[in-house]
């Protein structure tokens, strides 16, 4: 007998995690259909995904958009169903059909729809890292609450999920778990003089040296708050202090993370830079199937170097590790903050070397609180966003 095929809802359809997971779930047609799709405005990258995966649903952020993907679907026979705005995500979320959501919309405009899926107890992709940053306590109970699926996309996080013990309870100390240690490539600016930092153009921030990403989260890997964020996704995802959660640049990106234990023991993850490599892993887990990634050649690559990463250099990764000992609204204001100055860098409008204090002045700014729920949450992002906006207009304004 035939197994049925996952029915898979793909939130962030047209960015980079969206088109490598239409990739591998092309590549096994007898594993997986797709149900609905989604995209902010790429509306023609999408109707080309719908016409190729036949969906049920698609979403878009606009009813205009709606209006232009609709008359595209019209005129290629598409008989996919269009839905624009925030309910539509979460409602495409929590479909009693869907039996897996990848979360990869960048950002905090990812958070309501991917709790949708939890709450719907769905398996979760999630490559969303800003929902556990963002709302860590809130959001991990409702995967307690609700027995959703959470696994990791983040290649970093992926890496450890599959480095750690099988039944992994949460507790370091019952499983024999020391450290975990996150690796990181150091971006494009790892040996840049500092006096050059802030010269930068967007261009080359986004020119990631070894990882085909979206803009957002290429300047996060060049400023190194990608990486702090992680820090902050690992701890909530893994139940781990921060005292315990060691960063390692890894130049050649080839060990993805690496978990140490007890008995001096480091179990590590390799692999080839390629994002599809964690996708199969959480789409067909816990079973492997093919990604289309090119085998990894360790005598071609010769050597693997390491070093510890220096704070003055990346003072985004200071103010990660710093938000996370504040707790309560800390790290949510620190992604808010850093969304609103990575926008205002990619826009031209403030130098590469500013969105470090921005951040930091903001995190000063604003009101410190308890985070108990959602509305908590979104409380904090809507003020944190409000004073990064001021702090950037002041640094931006002519004298």
């Amino acid at each position: 007998m035939t197994a049925r095929r996952q029915r898979l809802v793909v939130l962030g359809a047209t960015g980079s995690i969206g088109v490598n997971t239409l990739d591998v779930v092309a590549r096994h047609p007898d594993r997986f259909e797709v149900l609905a799709l989604s995209a902010q405005n790429r509306v023609e990258r999408l109707a080309d995904q719908c016409a190729r995966f036949k969906p049920r649903f698609a979403v878009v952020g606009s009813d205009a958009a709606a209006d232009q993907l609709g008359k595209l679907l019209r005129q290629s026979g598409c008989e996919t169903t269009v839905l624009a705005g925030a309910e539509a995500l979460e409602r495409i979320s929590s479909l009693a059909e869907a039996d897996a959501v990848m979360a990869a919309i960048v950002g905090a405009a990812g958070l309501r729809p991917t709790l949708a899926a939890v709450r719907a107890g769905k398996k979760v992709l999630l490559a969303n890292k800003e929902a556990l940053v963002m709302a860590g306590p809130v959001f991990m109970k409702e995967v307690q609450k609700n027995d959703a699926i959470l696994l990791p996309i983040d290649s970093e996080h992926n890496a450890i999920y599959q480095s750690l013990p099988k039944n992994y309870s949460g507790d370091l100390s019952s499983n024999g778990v020391r450290r975990i240690l996150l690796t990181a490539s150091g971006g494009p600016f790892r040996q840049t003089p500092a006096s050059d930092l802030a010269h930068v153009t967007p261009e080359q921030a986004c020119a990631h040296p070894n990882w085909v990403m979206g803009r957002k989260i290429s300047v996060d890997s060049a400023t190194m708050m990608n990486k702090g964020l992680e820090v902050i996704e690992a701890h909530w995802l893994f139940n781990v202090p921060p005292e315990r959660i060691e960063v390692v640049i890894h130049p050649q990106s080839v060990i993805h993370s690496m978990v140490e234990y007890a008995d001096g023991s480091v179990i590590a993850q390799l692999g080839n830079p390629d994002m599809r490599t964690p996708i199969a892993y959480a789409l067909a887990y816990p079973e492997r199937i093919d990604a289309g990634v090119t085998p990894l050649d360790l005598c071609r690559i010769g050597s693997l170097n390491f070093e510890r990463p220096d704070f003055e250099r990346f003072p985004c990764l200071r103010l990660a590790y710093e938000a996370l000992a504040q707790g309560g609204s800390a790290p949510a204001v620190l992604n808010a903050a850093n969304e609103i100055a990575v926008e205002a860098f990619l826009d031209r409008k403030l130098a590469f070397d500013r969105i470090p204090s921005i951040i930091e002045q903001t995190l000063r700014n604003a009101p410190w609180a308890e985070v108990c729920n959602l509305d908590d949450v979104m409380a904090a992002d809507a003020a944190a966003r409000k004073t990064a906006r001021e702090v950037v207009d002041a640094r931006v304004r002519p004298a």
